[in-house]
């Protein structure tokens, strides 16, 4: 793992806490974006919405 971070690192031109930092940051985003989600799924679902084709169509109105 400290090998893959430190090519990374050099890679891209940043420090490993830069690195660490922002890959922690994405990390709790989709953490945090599938918690809504899971949490809004079957209210949605309750109302017929299951596909993006139904959000666009209920966005149209």
């Amino acid at each position: 793992m400290n090998a893959v971070l430190d090519r990374q690192s050099a890679a891209q031109g940043v420090s490993k806490s830069d690195l660490a930092r922002e890959a922690l940051r994405r990390f709790l985003t989709v953490a945090e974006f599938r918690t809504i989600r899971a949490k809004l799924v079957p209210l949605a679902e309750a109302q017929g919405i299951h596909t993006d084709e139904d959000v666009f169509e209920r966005l149209k109105r």
